[in-house]
């Protein structure tokens, strides 16, 4: 090397050097290998990016609750926080000190935040887990009522109960009651006994069903049923549990919009935009805002919470402005968004605080502080905290699908709104006239509303199998509509009640509300507004979501990276094959994929057979024009106990109907011949078909399974060795 060769050392001088961390220490015989070259860049992009490295924390968090879920057993699970927590002081050593201070810190921190995950729900799977009931029960039986649901769209009542079953201790259910037993005396607080009927919660059907085991666990709930005699009311519970304010202004919203002419699901939105009850509304109407894309209209969470904030916090700046006492001595943006602080944690509370509330209440808190502070409100740090704030609590809610939307779409509206082009388009409209300004306003919402479609997407289709696909333009009306005039309105009307001068407004509520039920209508009602999707494995979502949280966190070229598995994930949910069959967990619902639509062994209409047809990608409300009964199959052999068949690619199929016992030599010369063997009940080891059966005593302990019959895989509800408690 040369003598006046210039060689940047750890601790050199000031002036326009870079800091000592940012450089490696290299002697004159050591040349840069990939791996040196790669960790120095790692070290640079992470020394130059000191705002966009927190939210990988609570990425990292959010990955180790996933592990716990994805994993079997608590032996995968030591064995993973064993292989975690070797990461920092591993990393303490391969990378030598001074050289590369923020990668160690990087590395030590996600592993760090990845076991506080699974420690987290695993403490708290331990700590709130509730054991399934043992078997179904029928029995006349006292319960003493800890909750009541109307459910007028469906003419019943949900109530959750404690009932005493047998001499052990209660059981905590959840139960139904048609409004042919309902009475004024189921409240809460009161004791009564019935005829129940209790089942333990539904597992999922098949894979990429909903699971509703995994829900009650964490719930408390123990039991699910109905109730099928008239219950006597042993206790009156009116005086324990007098009718809550939220019950009470329901009920007030509900009927002041039917005098004002609205009809049932208006009256149904505005009772969930003041009171958090979403009770009410019909089926139809309910399913038209979920396929226009507006559904998250009628959860209250961010968009409803920021509303009620933002218009205190306007309100109380105008209003005390005009004392000028206070204007002088005190920062009035202070006592503003105190204030508002105060109508966002009342409105939780009123609504019921249910967790999207409280998650989205708790990031507007957040979002106030900054301000006070005079720091930025619009960060992805926010939106971290708020998350690992929400994790830490209830970390079961990170693999739901309302955890996982909601700050989806608000890293994807930090993300748009935080890049510089944006940012610059949006700054400069403040120099342009007040026209200028509002085209470009509804620019920028209509690009939000799409940037957030395309990022819900595929969480949506995973979770629900269906999305609506014109959501971007539907909201482009419906967002302004809901924060202009219908929140407003309501919020005035509920204020004019005190003069009674309300009239005018619950019409023009009632009004503003079928407006936006009649967007949903046209919109949901529009050729190709719904995409359909049949069972997508987690590791296509897991791997777009991945390359959408890279490209959302960083700046510059770095975030370029996201696009390989985004990419990745794209190819395969495009070219993913549906499952050739489904066989339910008990064996009685069978479905098989043909040319020509859906073939079902038990066609009749029922929550299975709907279940069944979304895991498919069909549409269950179309499902008669293209479901046909397995016996209608091209040469399918069927008679009342035994229905066998070929697929499309010669897979021998041999299904039992029923709790069949066939004679043992006949057994076993039938499954010798057949690919695949379905049946309810256990059958025995002289069954043993070419590739797999499916049996009861099978499905039992893996659950419902889906096949592939050209890569010849199954997937199964539950892996070998599961041992989750539900």
């Amino acid at each position: 090397m040369a003598d006046n060769a210039a060689v940047p050392v750890s601790g050199g001088g000031s002036g326009n050097l870079p800091a000592p961390s940012r450089l490696r220490q290299w002697g004159s015989f050591r040349n840069l290998s990939s791996p040196d070259l790669w960790l120095d860049r790692a070290e640079i992009a992470l020394a130059d990016r000191p705002f966009e490295r927190m939210p990988w924390i609570a990425v990292a968090m959010l990955a180790g609750i996933g592990a716990w879920f994805a994993l079997p057993s608590s032996s995968e699970w030591f064995i993973i926080i064993g292989l975690f927590g070797f990461l920092p002081g591993s990393s303490q050593l391969v990378l030598r000190r001074g050289d590369y201070p923020f990668l160690r810190n990087a590395v030590a921190a996600l592993a760090i935040a990845f076991i506080a995950g699974m420690c987290i729900i695993w403490a708290r799977s331990e700590l709130v887990g509730t054991p399934a009931l043992g078997r179904p029960l029928v029995k006349q039986a006292a319960f003493r009522i800890l909750e009541r649901e109307d459910d007028p769209a469906r003419n019943r009542v949900r109530l959750v109960v404690l009932a005493q079953m047998s001499s052990d201790a209660p059981v905590r259910a959840r139960i139904s009651v048609p409004d042919r037993f309902d009475a004024s005396q189921l409240v809460e607080g009161a004791t009564a006994e019935a005829r129940l009927r209790l089942v333990p919660p539904s597992r999922a059907l098949v894979p990429g069903a909903y699971d509703y085991a995994r829900r009650a666990w964490f719930d408390g709930i123990a039991a699910t049923g109905s109730v099928l005699s008239q219950p006597e009311v042993l206790i009156t519970g009116r005086d324990k549990a007098p009718r809550s304010v939220r019950d009470r202004l329901s009920g007030r919203v509900r009927e002041r919009m039917a005098e004002a002419g609205a009809a049932p699901s208006a009256a149904a939105i505005a009772a969930t935009l003041l009171a958090g009850d979403r009770t009410g509304m019909t089926s139809a109407d309910a399913q038209a805002m979920r396929d226009a894309g507006l559904s998250h209209l009628l959860s209250i969470s961010g968009l409803h919470v920021g509303a009620v904030i933002a218009i205190v916090w306007f309100c109380a700046m105008r209003t005390l402005a005009l004392w000028p006492w206070l204007a002088l001595r005190v920062p009035l943006p202070l006592v503003a968004s105190a204030v508002g602080a105060l109508a966002g944690v009342g409105y939780t509370i009123l609504t019921g605080a249910a967790l999207p509330t409280v998650r989205a209440c708790l990031a507007a808190l957040l979002i106030l502080v900054a301000l006070s502070l005079g720091r930025q409100a619009l960060s992805l740090r926010i939106i971290a905290l708020g998350a690992i704030a929400i994790m830490s609590f209830w970390p079961e809610a990170a693999i739901g699908p309302s955890f996982q939307m909601s700050f989806a779409a608000v890293v994807a509206i930090v993300a748009l709104h935080t890049a510089k082009p944006v940012a610059a388009y949006r700054e400069g409209a403040q120099r342009r006239s007040w026209l200028s300004r509002t085209a470009r306003g509804f620019v920028l919402l209509f690009l939000t509303g799409l940037v957030i479609e395309i990022a819900l997407t595929p969480l949506v289709l995973f979770h629900f199998h269906r999305a609506g696909l014109y959501g971007a333009v539907a909201n482009l009306v419906a967002i302004p509509l809901t924060t202009l005039a219908i929140m407003p309105l309501l919020g005035v009307a509920m204020l004019a009640e005190a003069v009674g001068l309300a009239a005018p407004f619950w019409w023009l509520a009632a009004q503003a509300i079928g407006v936006l039920l009649s967007l949903a209508r046209e919109v949901s009602a529009a050729p190709g507004s719904v995409g359909l999707a049949p069972l997508i494995p987690a590791w296509i979502v897991v791997m777009i979501a991945a390359g959408g949280f890279w490209m959302a966190i960083w700046s510059g070229r770095l975030r370029l990276w996201g696009l390989a598995p985004v990419a990745v994930g794209l190819i395969a949910l495009l070219t993913f094959r549906p499952p050739d069959l489904l066989v339910s967990e008990d064996g009685r619902h069978v479905a098989l994929a043909g040319n020509d639509g859906l073939y079902l062994l038990r066609p009749d209409g029922t929550f299975a057979r709907d279940a069944l047809a979304e895991v498919s990608g069909h549409d269950p409300e179309e499902l008669a024009a293209v479901s046909h009964p397995l016996s209608d199959w091209p040469d399918a052999r069927c008679d009342e106990n035994f229905c066998g068949l070929a697929a499309q690619d010669g897979t021998t199929i041999l299904i039992a109907k029923g709790f069949v016992r066939p004679e043992a030599k006949s057994l076993a010369a039938a499954c010798a011949q057949s690919d695949i063997v379905i049946a309810e009940n256990a059958w025995p080891d002289i069954c043993r078909p070419r590739w797999l059966k499916l049996d009861g005593r099978e499905l039992s302990r893996r659950g419902g399974a889906a096949l592939d019959f050209k890569s010849r895989t199954v997937r199964y509800v539950r892996p070998v060795g599961d041992r989750h408690g539900w």
